[in-house]
């Protein structure tokens, strides 16, 4: 009989050989060897919760059948809990170990199931995550939960909880969120209501009712399991299906793909082997930590994972710290301790010690609260390397802490005084110590009251936010204008040109594109925006466009602007083909974020803005989506962009909150090789090889040999020459015909097409060069 020692365990595994999915051949022991490599990943998100199993002890293609209780021959090392339900008492077993999990193999348990909640001092816990469990109604497929988990991921996002996907090796795809102390959120009542939500924007598609006869041509949102009563097959559990497909972690880049499909538990092997797991940082706060560091080769303390719930503050005060950080740069770490952790920031000049000088503060991994007394020196070669020391400690009272701001009152030996910590973007904040005389009053504090309860209202004014990133639409089609009902969605028409955020201050105008490309010298006719606003401060989010004889944007037009460096060339592509800047949101006015305003509110104050300042601000287009789409064909515009009323600014994120409509459909893509032209096209391009990115390089797309004017080809070829490579760039194998007459370029240039349809290839039918997206960079770029 095969024995394997695991975990100072001796176990005993028998019938190693035995098949277990007769349809591929997939083995016992391949079913073992998987769990012992997996474990690592798996055993966190068992851990602490009663395992129930699913068990098919002669293989898939016989019967099986689920298991509460633990068997009487299970080894006393297995912990255990017993939980009374109506009816009897039921001891289950707490997964917590490599050998735990092996021994579940060897019972053939395939599918292991666990709750929500987390054991708690031997007894039934608080709920630590949220779970959504989409089905496919007949009629569906893995494609409508991808659509509905993403819808779920933006709500998920407007609640200020991080969500992560895992395809669930069944039919569906499960959403989590993770919940800690400061979510004030009771999961079953809130998840109900989520769903919900999403059934009436979307009836057609979307049903949350537990009948099977609704299901039918829609997703299905299965909230219940949030129920203390339901489980979840665990993330990385096999499945009792044909194939060993697997509870799979994922991406939501993956989830946004065209060809996303149930992993094997194969695949998801080598994924862990290269990536790790997906969701270590979902356990708690400290798998970022973690991840950067090795105990043993750091002084710093680097504690266990633990899917436990962190502790709750019962009252007592609150510490901060401030570390003098000696690494390759000096700078300083500035640590709030809340839930269990220390948020922090790293702030290179110092935290500001007066309100004259605020200071950028980027937001670095939580910290365990063992750090807090932390000083020494981390080796040369480990993460952070260079001498730490403790520059000032003591206790904080936080007075608001939000998403996007964080008010609080500093009480140490050095700093003092209240500080607001604001978000500008990505990971980076402004730090301001707030004038004395204009202090907020701390909030009263009751005994067990938890930081996160304290609120009170902001400093009177923000700091203008610098270099936001503007929130992206999703691509939808005419048969989702159903689901954008005229009483909760607007429409404006979708502007053919560039899209730009614009900081107007003290009459000056600051321009960038998508990426971050300062526009601003390009454009320089856009300056006198700074005159129309010289009286505000403000952000603004709109498209910079050149119009054709007939009052349309025209984007061919406006690439006679792409490119051009001299002053003189400047000047001259400006008088012929004059740019506008048509707004469409505001994002910031005179000391008020916006950001977390709807849209309809947001949209308000900016045509009150316009109509004081003659700002070029487009009319909202009247009646539903369908009749705003006619209008938008009939006037000739690339389409239509759908707001819900209600949404907040997500800035860097897409959201079906917005979804755009195209008369035309057009496509980002990588220019990866061409071909010379002959004839009279013979001294320069005839045609451009293009491609996509997908999660296994660029991939090859078309070619496209029509749309170039006479300046274009001499300007792209030039370019061309100068990126030239020997080997293609694009992953895929081309064909001979492809691959003939083939100059390889880096791909480094991104532009846009107009095409009628994809082909069953995956190959652009009938393409039209439209012209390089300067405001795009490769990384941006992929399938609409």
């Amino acid at each position: 009989m095969p024995t394997r020692t695991i975990d100072g365990h001796r176990l005993h595994l028998t019938h190693l050989d035995k098949v277990l999915y007769p349809s591929v051949g997939t083995t016992k022991g391949e079913v073992i060897d998987y769990l012992e490599e997996i474990a690592p990943a798996m055993v966190p998100h068992l851990a602490q919760r009663p395992v129930t199993r699913k068990r098919w002890p002669d293989g898939v293609d016989s019967e099986s059948f689920f298991e509460r209780n633990l068997p009487s021959s299970t080894p006393n090392w297995v912990p255990r809990l017993t939980v009374q339900h109506k009816d009897r008492s039921v001891d289950y077993p707490l997964i917590d170990s490599t050998a735990g999990l092996v021994l579940m193999g060897q019972l053939a348990a395939l599918e292991l199931h666990v709750p929500q909640w987390t054991v708690v001092d031997g007894k039934p816990g608080p709920a630590t995550r949220l779970v959504f469990d989409l089905d496919p109604g007949e009629g569906m497929d893995l494609s409508d939960c991808a659509r509905v988990a993403l819808a779920v991921k933006e709500q998920l996002d407007d609640a200020g909880l991080t969500s992560f996907p895992v395809t669930s090796g069944s039919k569906g795809i499960h959403v989590y969120a993770t919940l800690t102390t400061k979510n004030d959120i009771d999961p079953s009542p809130f998840a109900r209501a989520l769903a919900k939500r999403l059934e009436k924007e979307s009836p057609k598609s979307v049903t949350a009712t537990m009948a099977k006869t609704d299901r039918r041509g829609k997703v299905f949102i299965d909230w219940s399991q949030n129920n203390v009563a339901k489980t979840t097959v665990a993330p990385y559990s096999l499945r009792g299906r044909s194939e060993p497909t697997v509870a799979a972690p994922r991406e939501w880049s993956e989830i946004e793909a065209t060809d996303l499909r149930q992993l094997r538990f194969d695949e998801v092997l080598e994924r862990y082997r290269s990536g790790g797991d997906l969701l270590s940082n979902s356990l708690d706060s400290l798998g970022a930590y973690r991840s950067k560091r090795t105990r043993g080769k750091t002084p710093e303390p680097v504690p266990a994972p633990t899917a436990d719930s962190p502790p709750v503050d019962s009252g007592r005060e609150l510490s901060f710290v401030v570390h003098e950080h000696h690494a390759t740069n000096l700078h300083w770490d500035f640590r709030l301790e809340r839930d269990g952790v220390l948020v922090s920031w790293a702030v290179p000049k110092g935290v500001p010690r007066s309100p004259s000088k605020n200071r950028l503060a980027v937001q670095t991994e939580d910290h365990p609260l063992d750090y807090r007394t932390f000083s020494g020196t981390i080796p040369k070669g480990q993460y952070g390397g260079g001498v730490v020391d403790i520059f000032d400690e003591g206790t904080y009272v936080p007075i608001k802490w939000e998403r996007d701001e964080i008010l609080f009152e500093l009480r140490g030996r050095q700093l003092q005084g209240q500080y607001v910590l604001i978000h500008t973007k990505d990971d980076q904040w402004l730090m301001h110590k707030i004038e004395k005389d204009r202090e907020r009053p701390l909030p009263h504090r009751e005994s067990g009251q938890t930081s996160s309860s304290a609120t009170s209202k902001p400093a009177d004014e923000k700091p203008m936010p610098r270099d936001l990133k503007p929130m992206l639409a999703t691509l939808g089609s005419d048969q989702d204008l159903a689901d954008m009902p005229a009483d909760s969605w607007s429409f404006e028409g979708k502007w053919d040109g560039i899209r730009a955020i614009a900081e107007i201050s003290d009459g000056k105008v600051h321009l960038h594109s998508r990426s971050g490309r300062d526009l601003t010298a390009t454009y320089p006719e856009l300056a006198s925006i700074g005159d129309t606003l010289a009286d505000h401060d403000v952000v603004l989010d709109g498209e910079i466009v050149t119009l054709d004889s007939a009052g349309v944007t025209s984007f061919a037009a406006l690439q006679n602007r792409s490119g051009l460096q001299k002053p003189a060339a400047i000047t001259a592509a400006a008088q012929k083909y004059p740019a506008e800047y048509y707004v469409f949101d505001v994002l910031y006015l005179d000391g008020t974020s916006l950001l977390r305003h709807g849209y309809a509110d947001r949209r308000q104050k900016l045509e009150e803005l316009a109509s004081a300042t003659g700002l070029t601000v487009p009319a909202r287009l009247r009646g539903d989506a369908a009749e705003a789409l006619a209008e938008s064909r009939r006037r000739g515009w690339e389409g239509i962009v759908g707001k819900k009323n209600d949404s907040t600014y997500l800035t860097g994120r897409r959201g079906k909150a917005w979804i755009k409509v195209k008369n035309q459909r057009t496509q980002e893509v990588i220019v990866g090789g061409w071909r010379r032209g002959k004839g009279s096209r013979s001294d320069t391009l005839g045609s451009l090889l293009l491609g996509i990115p997908d999660t296994d390089g660029l991939r090859y797309v078309g070619r496209v040999g029509t749309g170039f004017t006479e300046p274009m080809l001499e300007s792209l070829t030039r370019k061309l020459e100068r990126l030239s490579r020997k080997t293609s760039p694009f992953t895929d194998t081309l064909t001979t015909a492809q691959r003939k007459d083939a100059n390889w370029v880096t791909p480094r240039l991104v532009g846009e097409v107009g095409f009628t349809e994809w082909t069953t290839a995956n190959l652009l039918r009938h393409p039209t060069w439209r012209g390089l997206r300067t405001d795009k960079n490769p990384e941006d770029v992929r399938r609409e």
